[in-house]
């Protein structure tokens, strides 16, 4: 007998996330990054960097994102396919997962990168990443400009 079946998959021990609570925008990503040829993954790349500082790239992936910054220059922001081809799929996930901390529109701004490429929109996983930003958009509350002006 299994008196616990329901429970088990409801959390993991040590009260972890349960797959429910797992985003899946940083795997997604990774997954049209992948799939993408060089100057595409060099423009997802770009997107996702802007609104990092430098200490914030050093943070993620072992600094593999500063070391494309600072070989490239910081004020013309510009991945080479090579430096492309030194990101794996895991950096991806690494990096979205700190842009999202850092900026919401960042992330939904990869829609635009995405639907504006042939390449990339011909991907399942892009198809489904638009989907699932299209539905995070439209759940989430508009920002108001002067929400933390305390003159208006």
């Amino acid at each position: 007998m299994n008196h616990n079946n329901t429970q088990s998959h409801q959390s993991t021990p040590h009260g972890g996330a349960t797959a429910a609570q797992v985003d899946p925008v940083p795997a997604l990503v990774a997954e049209v990054y992948a799939e993408a040829p060089p100057a595409e993954r060099g423009r997802l790349l770009e997107h996702l960097l802007k609104p990092l500082s430098l200490l914030s790239l050093a943070a993620v992936a072992n600094g593999i994102f500063a070391k494309i910054t600072m070989g490239n220059g910081w004020s013309t922001l510009k991945v080479s396919p090579e430096d492309a081809s030194r990101v794996d799929s895991g950096d991806v996930v690494a990096l979205v997962s700190h842009v999202q901390q850092v900026s919401v529109q960042a992330i939904e701004g990869l829609s635009k990168v995405i639907s504006t490429s042939p390449v990339l929109t011909g991907s399942a996983a892009a198809a489904m990443l638009l989907a699932l930003l299209t539905k995070q958009a439209k759940s989430r509350a508009p920002v108001i400009s002067n929400d933390f002006d305390p003159i208006a």
